[in-house]
């Protein structure tokens, strides 16, 4: 396959139903067990080792790997470390589970969690609000605490990455509890 490339759900569902594939769903730990595609197995993108995928492939390295995340967003940047590491036979799923879910395609539904960008936005507002109260309180330059979340949420909407949210991701009440990231 060419670089960047990708595949409507129910082109991949369709293979599915002919021959085994190999989707990886990068999205974190929580979000996967809340909803995923029913062949998908995780592996998050913050730990995604495309030597260590691929070597574990076990002779299907020749086959095409597909990966999927909530939207696309991440399944785009997991194939590009793929294609960055010298695999260029990787697919992403395209509008991601969101887009499989919404073919009515097999998920598999798991407990219900709070979205990884829902707790952004809470912890986000929560700190600014802290900024502005000490800010008029104690002193003004903590005025620089909301200023310096504002300019996180600005460059966080201009390169399409959150560090808040990867460091949320990593907290433990986002960690599954059954260990379902797996190779």
């Amino acid at each position: 396959m060419s670089e960047n490339s990708s595949i409507s759900p129910s082109a991949l569902a369709k293979r599915a139903g002919q021959a085994t594939v190999d989707l990886i769903d990068v999205r974190t730990p929580l979000e996967f067990r809340e909803v995923h595609a029913e062949p998908a197995r995780n592996i998050p993108l913050d730990s995604l080792d495309p030597q260590q995928v691929m070597k574990a492939r076990n002779g299907s390295a020749d086959q095409p790997l597909y990966v999927i995340c909530k939207g696309g967003t991440r399944g785009a940047k997991a194939q590009q470390k793929f294609i960055d590491a010298g695999y260029a036979n990787v697919i992403n799923v395209e509008g991601g589970t969101e887009a499989w879910a919404g073919a009515g395609l097999p998920v598999v539904r798991g407990q219900k969690a709070m979205s990884l960008e829902r707790q952004v936005r809470i912890a986000a507002g929560f700190i600014v609000l802290v900024g502005a109260l000490l800010g008029i309180i104690v002193h003004p330059y903590f005025a620089g605490i909301s200023a310096f979340v504002g300019a996180g949420l600005m460059f966080a909407g201009i390169t399409n990455s959150c560090a808040m949210g990867m460091l949320i991701a990593k907290m433990p009440w986002n960690q599954s509890q059954d260990g379902s990231c797996s190779l």
